[in-house]
């Protein structure tokens, strides 16, 4: 019987948040066509993290253990997989879109002579028929692709393509088998060094709960100082818009968009952003959205739970005073 197989990320011992979305999409998937869900994660010693994935409702979890995959390498990472999934045959391969699987995916699946439909933000079944959406154009179109190859299928999933606190939880934890790889010595071709990070300051914004994003109503540099104090008092974390990023006022890493980082966290908060097309398709997977610009018209309302019409220096400060009180009377 056909089965789906979701290759979850882990770093450290923690779940990458997008694998969880992940699991989601394979429960909807399953829902869709009857095919049961397995996952696997890969690594040395994966004990605590495999029994987190196996608290949600998937059938089995493999954990595939070498000593060479103590530091993630796509060498490595391509080499056990490519030996498990031609064991274990699954029909359809799901991973979630982040920098190390985007890494090592595409040499995976061309390895075994397969394509690799990535980055799709949804799925739908027509007959028998799986279309996985993919966006185009900097999200203008949206495209539907299916495969003509033969299994296994290899697809990855976007940073809030689904709700990751939707996906369901185990009845019982599901088994976990260990899956011991062996992995030549010439197979890794390079010494893996501290994971990547552009600055000292650099952060994965795809992990925030809470962002707060500015755009060019900010008017100067120096008043992003209010916006970094209201993501202060909310926990979150200060993003921009390319052209505030683009002018050096705050890094590259804080960009939002088709050209920066793709978010979806539980509370993004729009200052001053008109709404770019290129900006709304790297944060519209955000579960709440609030928007402050004083243009009435600015795209950014369409994606908005929350609009607020008016000017955000009269709108903030009051707005962070508000949070710390809550804060200080909870």
């Amino acid at each position: 019987m056909a089965n789906i197989l979701v290759v979850v990320e882990q770093r450290e011992g923690k779940l990458n948040r997008v694998s969880i979305e992940t699991i989601k999409a394979a429960q909807d998937i399953s829902a869709a066509t009857g095919w049961p869900v397995e996952a696997a994660l890969f690594g040395s010693g994966m004990g605590e993290p495999a029994k987190d994935v196996a608290a949600k409702d998937v059938q089995k979890v493999y954990a595939i253990e070498s000593p060479a995959l103590a530091r993630y390498t796509p060498d490595g990472a391509a080499f056990a997989l490519k030996q498990f999934i031609t064991e274990r045959k699954p029909q359809l391969v799901l991973m979630p879109h982040t920098y190390q699987v985007r890494d090592f995916a595409p040499k995976l699946a061309t390895s075994l002579g397969r394509t690799l439909v990535s980055d799709s933000i949804g799925f739908r079944k027509e007959g028998d028929k799986l279309l996985f959406s993919r966006s185009m154009f900097q999200g203008k179109f949206a495209a539907d692709v299916s495969f003509a190859c033969e299994a296994p299928w290899f697809v990855t999933f976007q940073n809030g393509a689904f709700r990751g606190d939707q996906a369901r939880a185990a009845a019982s934890a599901a088994p976990i088998e260990s899956v011991a790889v062996e992995i030549p010595a010439n197979v890794i071709r390079n010494q893996p060094e501290q994971p990547f990070k552009e600055a000292k300051q650099a952060v994965d914004l795809t992990q925030a709960e809470i962002i707060v994003a500015v755009g060019r109503g900010i008017k100067e540099q120096k008043n992003i100082d209010l916006a970094r104090q209201l993501a202060d008092a909310l926990g979150g974390e200060i993003a921009a818009s390319r052209p505030i990023c683009d002018s050096g006022w705050l890094p590259m890493d804080r960009q939002i968009g088709s050209s920066g980082q793709t978010v979806a966290p539980k509370l993004y908060l729009a200052l001053g952003i008109s709404g770019a097309i290129q900006h709304v398709v790297g944060m519209k997977g955000s579960r709440s959205v609030i928007a402050i610009n004083k243009d009435s018209e600015a795209p950014i309302f369409e994606v908005a739970d929350v609009a607020v019409v008016g000017n955000l220096f009269d709108i903030v400060p009051p707005l962070i005073e508000e949070v710390k009180k809550a804060k200080a009377g909870a």
